[in-house]
């Protein structure tokens, strides 16, 4: 199994298969950036509209997988099939929900906290256990994690620009990914995190820094 992340935003993702399983598939690339097409026999829940999300109620064809970069097979056992066929026949990677192992990748359980992702995966063989690893990480990596990830973020390209010396960068970006401002940011806040920094970096700069 080789792990990576995919850019999927603006891009097509095709789900076969309105189910539990398929809207979860669906719900996930949407929330990644990507424009899905949903087909099944069920009618669009009137609570899952989305603007990105074009649900067809009709039987499945091989047409429908024009245009797209990713397949998810969801529905039946034998309409996966022909959908996990109909994909290989167009160089398309295709996950099918029935049977893993016919499928190009297995889709793994995530958590994210703005641009801090983690994804678990088990290579199919234990789902629940990855499912479980997920909560625990959820508990740990909470959002006030993901308001510390949006801050380094931000204060990111300021190093960039003011610290020119590469070495004195690393320790600055080394220091800020310790664990106490972290702590400090759930204590006293994000905007308190913030001045903080930018002080460090105003006085840590030395010579090798343009003033802010």
């Amino acid at each position: 199994m080789f792990p990576l992340f995919l850019h999927l935003t603006d891009r097509l993702v095709v789900v076969i298969g309105g189910g539990a399983v398929g809207r979860r598939k669906a719900a996930a690339v949407l929330d990644a950036g990507a424009h899905v097409r949903l087909v099944c026999l069920e009618s669009l829940p009137p609570d899952e509209t989305h603007p990105a999300l074009d649900w067809r109620t009709e039987p499945y064809a091989a047409a429908h997988l024009d245009g797209a970069v990713l397949v998810f097979a969801a529905a039946t056992l034998d309409v996966n099939a022909r959908v996990v066929a109909d994909a290989r026949a167009r160089g398309l990677w295709v996950n099918s929900a029935s049977d893993p192992e016919a499928g190009d990748f297995f889709v793994p359980a995530v958590v994210r906290r703005g641009d801090f992702v983690v994804a678990v995966g088990t290579g199919g063989a234990a789902p629940a256990l990855a499912r479980e690893i997920r909560r625990r990480l959820n508990e740990q990596f909470d959002d006030d994690f993901g308001r510390w990830v949006a801050l380094l973020a931000e204060l990111r390209p300021l190093v960039l620009e003011h610290v020119q010396d590469a070495e004195r960068r690393r320790l600055f970006f080394e220091r800020w990914s310790r664990w106490e401002w972290l702590e400090r940011l759930r204590r006293d806040g994000a905007d308190v995190v913030r001045t903080g920094m930018l002080q460090e970096l105003r006085d840590g700069g030395g010579a090798a820094s343009s003033p802010l």
